[in-house]
Protein backbone atom coordinates (compact mmCIF):
# COMPACT_ATOMS: atom_id res chain seq x y z
CA UNK A 1 0.00 0.00 0.00
CA UNK A 2 1.50 3.29 -1.11
CA UNK A 3 1.59 6.36 1.03
CA UNK A 4 -0.95 9.04 0.18
CA UNK A 5 0.30 11.94 -1.84
CA UNK A 6 1.24 14.94 0.25
CA UNK A 7 -1.15 17.82 0.25
CA UNK A 8 -0.15 20.71 -2.01
CA UNK A 9 0.54 24.14 -0.61
CA UNK A 10 -2.61 25.51 -2.27
CA UNK A 11 -6.07 24.67 -1.02
CA UNK A 12 -5.14 21.21 0.29
CA UNK A 13 -6.92 19.28 -2.46
CA UNK A 14 -4.91 16.88 -4.68
CA UNK A 15 -5.05 17.96 -8.35
CA UNK A 16 -7.82 16.25 -10.29
CA UNK A 17 -9.25 14.64 -7.17
CA UNK A 18 -12.39 15.09 -5.12
CA UNK A 19 -11.02 13.24 -2.10
CA UNK A 20 -9.17 14.65 0.86
CA UNK A 21 -6.21 13.13 2.70
CA UNK A 22 -5.96 15.23 5.80
CA UNK A 23 -7.43 18.38 7.24
CA UNK A 24 -9.42 20.45 4.78
CA UNK A 25 -8.11 23.58 6.47
CA UNK A 26 -4.41 22.76 6.64
CA UNK A 27 -1.85 22.77 3.87
CA UNK A 28 1.64 22.16 5.21
CA UNK A 29 2.17 24.57 8.11
CA UNK A 30 -0.29 27.17 6.82
CA UNK A 31 -3.84 27.36 8.12
CA UNK A 32 -6.38 27.99 5.37
CA UNK A 33 -10.12 27.91 4.87
CA UNK A 34 -12.33 25.30 3.23
CA UNK A 35 -11.46 25.19 -0.48
CA UNK A 36 -9.41 28.36 0.09
CA UNK A 37 -12.58 30.42 0.34
CA UNK A 38 -13.11 33.38 2.70
CA UNK A 39 -14.28 32.39 6.17
CA UNK A 40 -16.61 35.39 6.45
CA UNK A 41 -18.59 37.29 3.88
CA UNK A 42 -17.47 40.67 2.67
CA UNK A 43 -19.60 43.61 3.82
CA UNK A 44 -22.50 44.44 1.55
CA UNK A 45 -22.06 48.18 1.91
CA UNK A 46 -21.92 50.29 -1.23
CA UNK A 47 -19.51 53.16 -2.04
CA UNK A 48 -21.96 55.61 -0.43
CA UNK A 49 -20.90 54.37 3.02
CA UNK A 50 -17.30 55.71 3.10
CA UNK A 51 -18.68 59.04 1.97
CA UNK A 52 -21.17 58.79 4.83
CA UNK A 53 -18.26 58.13 7.19
CA UNK A 54 -16.71 61.36 5.92
CA UNK A 55 -19.83 63.56 5.97
CA UNK A 56 -20.88 62.15 9.34
CA UNK A 57 -17.53 63.10 10.81
CA UNK A 58 -17.66 66.51 9.16
CA UNK A 59 -21.18 67.13 10.50
CA UNK A 60 -20.36 66.03 14.03
CA UNK A 61 -17.07 67.90 14.21
CA UNK A 62 -18.56 71.08 12.76
CA UNK A 63 -21.47 71.03 15.21
CA UNK A 64 -19.08 70.81 18.15
CA UNK A 65 -16.88 73.54 16.66
CA UNK A 66 -19.91 75.81 16.21
CA UNK A 67 -20.85 75.58 19.89
CA UNK A 68 -17.29 76.14 21.10
CA UNK A 69 -16.84 79.10 18.76
CA UNK A 70 -20.15 80.58 19.93
CA UNK A 71 -19.06 80.32 23.56
CA UNK A 72 -15.72 81.94 22.67
CA UNK A 73 -17.47 84.86 20.97
CA UNK A 74 -16.30 84.01 17.43
CA UNK A 75 -19.65 84.57 15.73
CA UNK A 76 -18.40 84.21 12.16
CA UNK A 77 -16.79 80.85 12.77
CA UNK A 78 -19.77 79.67 14.82
CA UNK A 79 -22.26 80.60 12.10
CA UNK A 80 -20.38 79.03 9.22
CA UNK A 81 -19.45 75.89 11.15
CA UNK A 82 -23.13 75.50 12.01
CA UNK A 83 -24.07 75.80 8.33
CA UNK A 84 -21.43 73.23 7.36
CA UNK A 85 -22.77 70.83 9.99
CA UNK A 86 -26.36 71.34 8.83
CA UNK A 87 -25.43 70.80 5.17
CA UNK A 88 -23.53 67.60 5.99
CA UNK A 89 -26.40 66.39 8.17
CA UNK A 90 -28.76 66.81 5.22
CA UNK A 91 -26.47 64.71 3.01
CA UNK A 92 -26.09 61.89 5.57
CA UNK A 93 -29.59 60.35 5.27
CA UNK A 94 -29.44 60.67 1.49
CA UNK A 95 -26.29 58.56 1.43
CA UNK A 96 -27.78 55.98 3.81
CA UNK A 97 -31.05 55.72 1.89
CA UNK A 98 -29.09 55.33 -1.34
CA UNK A 99 -27.13 52.46 0.22
CA UNK A 100 -30.24 50.80 1.69
CA UNK A 101 -32.17 51.08 -1.57
CA UNK A 102 -35.54 52.12 -0.17
CA UNK A 103 -36.50 55.05 2.12
CA UNK A 104 -38.67 52.87 4.36
CA UNK A 105 -35.63 50.85 5.39
CA UNK A 106 -34.09 54.02 6.80
CA UNK A 107 -37.33 54.93 8.59
CA UNK A 108 -37.57 51.43 10.07
CA UNK A 109 -34.39 52.13 12.02
CA UNK A 110 -36.40 54.51 14.23
CA UNK A 111 -39.06 51.99 15.19
CA UNK A 112 -37.13 50.92 18.30
CA UNK A 113 -34.20 52.15 20.37
CA UNK A 114 -31.82 49.36 21.32
CA UNK A 115 -28.91 50.51 23.42
CA UNK A 116 -26.90 47.36 22.65
CA UNK A 117 -27.10 47.95 18.88
CA UNK A 118 -24.64 50.48 17.38
CA UNK A 119 -26.88 50.70 14.32
CA UNK A 120 -29.95 51.60 16.40
CA UNK A 121 -28.09 54.08 18.61
CA UNK A 122 -26.35 55.61 15.61
CA UNK A 123 -29.62 56.07 13.74
CA UNK A 124 -31.10 58.02 16.62
CA UNK A 125 -27.94 60.10 17.01
CA UNK A 126 -28.09 60.90 13.30
CA UNK A 127 -31.78 61.82 13.52
CA UNK A 128 -31.36 64.06 16.56
CA UNK A 129 -28.24 65.76 15.24
CA UNK A 130 -29.74 66.34 11.81
CA UNK A 131 -32.99 67.78 13.18
CA UNK A 132 -31.16 70.06 15.64
CA UNK A 133 -28.54 71.37 13.19
CA UNK A 134 -31.11 71.99 10.46
CA UNK A 135 -33.39 73.83 12.89
CA UNK A 136 -30.54 75.91 14.25
CA UNK A 137 -29.30 76.87 10.78
CA UNK A 138 -32.81 77.76 9.57
CA UNK A 139 -33.57 79.92 12.59
CA UNK A 140 -30.19 81.62 12.35
CA UNK A 141 -30.76 82.42 8.68
CA UNK A 142 -34.22 83.87 9.36
CA UNK A 143 -33.23 85.64 12.58
CA UNK A 144 -36.23 84.26 14.49
CA UNK A 145 -36.78 82.48 17.80
CA UNK A 146 -33.30 83.08 19.15
CA UNK A 147 -33.82 81.01 22.35
CA UNK A 148 -34.96 78.02 20.29
CA UNK A 149 -32.02 78.48 17.93
CA UNK A 150 -29.58 78.41 20.83
CA UNK A 151 -31.22 75.27 22.20
CA UNK A 152 -31.06 73.59 18.79
CA UNK A 153 -27.42 74.58 18.41
CA UNK A 154 -26.61 73.18 21.85
CA UNK A 155 -28.36 69.87 21.10
CA UNK A 156 -26.52 69.67 17.80
CA UNK A 157 -23.20 70.26 19.53
CA UNK A 158 -23.86 67.66 22.23
CA UNK A 159 -24.91 65.04 19.69
CA UNK A 160 -22.10 66.00 17.31
CA UNK A 161 -19.42 64.19 19.30
CA UNK A 162 -21.18 60.80 19.23
CA UNK A 163 -22.09 61.35 15.57
CA UNK A 164 -18.42 61.83 14.71
CA UNK A 165 -17.31 58.50 16.22
CA UNK A 166 -20.31 56.15 16.23
CA UNK A 167 -19.48 54.80 12.76
CA UNK A 168 -16.19 53.54 14.19
CA UNK A 169 -18.15 51.57 16.80
CA UNK A 170 -20.47 50.36 14.06
CA UNK A 171 -17.71 48.82 11.94
CA UNK A 172 -15.88 47.50 15.01
CA UNK A 173 -18.98 45.55 15.98
CA UNK A 174 -18.69 43.38 12.86
CA UNK A 175 -16.68 40.20 12.29
CA UNK A 176 -14.40 41.91 9.78
CA UNK A 177 -10.92 41.28 11.24
CA UNK A 178 -9.17 44.58 10.51
CA UNK A 179 -12.16 46.51 11.91
CA UNK A 180 -12.99 44.36 14.91
CA UNK A 181 -9.41 43.97 16.10
CA UNK A 182 -8.91 47.76 15.83
CA UNK A 183 -11.94 48.54 18.01
CA UNK A 184 -9.77 50.32 20.60
CA UNK A 185 -8.23 52.79 18.15
CA UNK A 186 -10.90 53.36 15.50
CA UNK A 187 -13.09 55.72 17.61
CA UNK A 188 -10.04 57.91 18.31
CA UNK A 189 -9.03 57.75 14.65
CA UNK A 190 -12.49 58.78 13.46
CA UNK A 191 -12.76 61.45 16.16
CA UNK A 192 -9.44 63.04 15.20
CA UNK A 193 -10.41 62.85 11.54
CA UNK A 194 -13.73 64.55 12.28
CA UNK A 195 -11.96 67.33 14.15
CA UNK A 196 -9.50 67.85 11.30
CA UNK A 197 -12.35 67.88 8.75
CA UNK A 198 -14.35 70.45 10.70
CA UNK A 199 -11.29 72.64 11.20
CA UNK A 200 -10.32 72.43 7.55
CA UNK A 201 -13.82 73.37 6.40
CA UNK A 202 -13.77 76.30 8.80
CA UNK A 203 -10.43 77.50 7.45
CA UNK A 204 -11.76 77.39 3.89
CA UNK A 205 -14.96 79.32 4.68
CA UNK A 206 -13.89 81.80 7.34
CA UNK A 207 -11.65 84.88 6.85
CA UNK A 208 -8.08 84.29 7.94
CA UNK A 209 -8.24 86.71 10.86
CA UNK A 210 -11.12 84.79 12.45
CA UNK A 211 -10.11 81.25 11.43
CA UNK A 212 -7.38 80.74 14.04
CA UNK A 213 -9.29 78.15 16.15
CA UNK A 214 -10.32 76.23 13.03
CA UNK A 215 -6.76 76.26 11.72
CA UNK A 216 -5.36 74.92 14.98
CA UNK A 217 -8.08 72.26 15.07
CA UNK A 218 -7.27 71.13 11.52
CA UNK A 219 -3.53 70.91 12.19
CA UNK A 220 -3.93 69.22 15.58
CA UNK A 221 -6.55 66.77 14.32
CA UNK A 222 -4.37 65.76 11.38
CA UNK A 223 -1.35 65.15 13.60
CA UNK A 224 -3.30 63.14 16.18
CA UNK A 225 -5.00 61.13 13.45
CA UNK A 226 -1.70 60.07 11.91
CA UNK A 227 -0.26 59.20 15.31
CA UNK A 228 -3.29 57.04 16.13
CA UNK A 229 -3.11 55.36 12.72
CA UNK A 230 0.54 54.50 13.25
CA UNK A 231 -0.11 53.12 16.74
CA UNK A 232 -3.06 51.09 15.46
CA UNK A 233 -1.05 49.51 12.65
CA UNK A 234 1.77 48.60 15.02
CA UNK A 235 -0.57 46.97 17.51
CA UNK A 236 -2.43 45.05 14.80
CA UNK A 237 0.80 43.58 13.45
CA UNK A 238 0.16 41.47 10.38
CA UNK A 239 -3.58 42.25 10.66
CA UNK A 240 -2.69 45.79 9.66
CA UNK A 241 -1.30 44.61 6.31
CA UNK A 242 -4.45 45.55 4.34
CA UNK A 243 -3.74 49.22 5.05
CA UNK A 244 -0.58 48.90 2.98
CA UNK A 245 -1.94 46.79 0.14
CA UNK A 246 -4.14 47.21 -2.95
CA UNK A 247 -6.79 49.97 -2.88
CA UNK A 248 -6.68 50.48 0.87
CA UNK A 249 -2.92 51.01 0.70
CA UNK A 250 -3.24 53.58 -2.06
CA UNK A 251 -5.90 55.49 -0.16
CA UNK A 252 -3.83 55.30 3.04
CA UNK A 253 -0.80 56.82 1.30
CA UNK A 254 -2.98 59.54 -0.19
CA UNK A 255 -4.55 60.25 3.20
CA UNK A 256 -1.18 60.55 4.91
CA UNK A 257 0.28 62.78 2.22
CA UNK A 258 -2.74 65.09 2.11
CA UNK A 259 -3.38 65.39 5.85
CA UNK A 260 0.26 66.01 6.78
CA UNK A 261 0.94 68.13 3.70
CA UNK A 262 -2.20 70.20 4.21
CA UNK A 263 -1.45 70.63 7.91
CA UNK A 264 2.08 71.81 7.09
CA UNK A 265 0.72 74.29 4.55
CA UNK A 266 -1.78 75.65 7.07
CA UNK A 267 0.88 75.97 9.75
CA UNK A 268 3.28 77.75 7.39
CA UNK A 269 0.99 80.06 5.42
CA UNK A 270 -2.54 79.77 6.78
CA UNK A 271 -2.13 82.61 9.24
CA UNK A 272 -1.12 85.24 6.66
CA UNK A 273 -2.23 83.99 3.27
CA UNK A 274 -5.86 83.48 2.36
CA UNK A 275 -4.84 81.40 -0.64
CA UNK A 276 -2.59 79.23 1.51
CA UNK A 277 -5.38 78.75 4.05
CA UNK A 278 -7.91 77.71 1.41
CA UNK A 279 -5.44 75.40 -0.32
CA UNK A 280 -4.29 73.82 2.94
CA UNK A 281 -7.86 73.29 4.17
CA UNK A 282 -8.93 71.73 0.87
CA UNK A 283 -5.97 69.34 0.89
CA UNK A 284 -6.73 68.27 4.47
CA UNK A 285 -10.37 67.62 3.54
CA UNK A 286 -9.25 65.47 0.62
CA UNK A 287 -6.99 63.52 2.96
CA UNK A 288 -9.81 62.91 5.43
CA UNK A 289 -12.03 61.55 2.68
CA UNK A 290 -9.18 59.28 1.56
CA UNK A 291 -8.74 58.04 5.15
CA UNK A 292 -12.37 56.90 5.32
CA UNK A 293 -11.99 55.12 1.99
CA UNK A 294 -8.82 53.42 3.23
CA UNK A 295 -10.59 52.07 6.33
CA UNK A 296 -13.53 50.98 4.19
CA UNK A 297 -11.42 49.13 1.61
CA UNK A 298 -9.17 47.55 4.24
CA UNK A 299 -12.23 45.90 5.77
CA UNK A 300 -13.22 44.33 2.47
CA UNK A 301 -9.68 43.13 1.81
CA UNK A 302 -9.30 41.53 5.24
CA UNK A 303 -12.67 39.78 4.92
CA UNK A 304 -11.66 38.43 1.53
CA UNK A 305 -8.43 36.81 2.76
CA UNK A 306 -9.05 33.89 5.16
CA UNK A 307 -5.69 34.25 6.90
CA UNK A 308 -6.84 37.40 8.66
CA UNK A 309 -9.74 35.48 10.17
CA UNK A 310 -8.12 32.10 10.88
CA UNK A 311 -4.82 33.29 12.37
CA UNK A 312 -6.36 35.44 15.15
CA UNK A 313 -8.74 32.58 16.02
CA UNK A 314 -5.80 30.18 16.36
CA UNK A 315 -3.91 32.70 18.49
CA UNK A 316 -6.89 33.19 20.81
CA UNK A 317 -7.33 29.42 21.09
CA UNK A 318 -3.63 28.99 21.86
CA UNK A 319 -3.75 31.73 24.49
CA UNK A 320 -6.80 30.23 26.17
CA UNK A 321 -5.14 26.83 26.14
CA UNK A 322 -1.99 28.25 27.73
CA UNK A 323 -4.05 30.04 30.34
CA UNK A 324 -5.94 26.87 31.22
CA UNK A 325 -2.69 24.91 31.69
CA UNK A 326 -1.25 27.69 33.86
CA UNK A 327 -4.35 27.61 36.06
CA UNK A 328 -3.84 23.88 36.58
Amino acid sequence: MTDPKPLPHGNGKPPGSTSWRGSITRAGDEMQSYYGRPVIKEPVWKPQIPWYFFTGGLAGGSSVLAVVARLAGNKTLAKRAMYVGAAADLVNPILLISDLGRPERFLNMFRVFKVTSPMSVGSWILGISGAASSTGALLDATGRLRPLRRLAELISGVSGGPLAVYTATLVSDTAVPVWHEARKELPFLFGASAAASAGAAGVVLVPTAEAGPARRLAVGGALVENAVMLAMERRLGFLGEPYHEQEAGRYAKLAKACTLGGAALLAATGRKSRLGAVAGGAVVLAGEAALRWSVFKAGFQSARDPKYTVAPQRERARTRGTGSKSAL
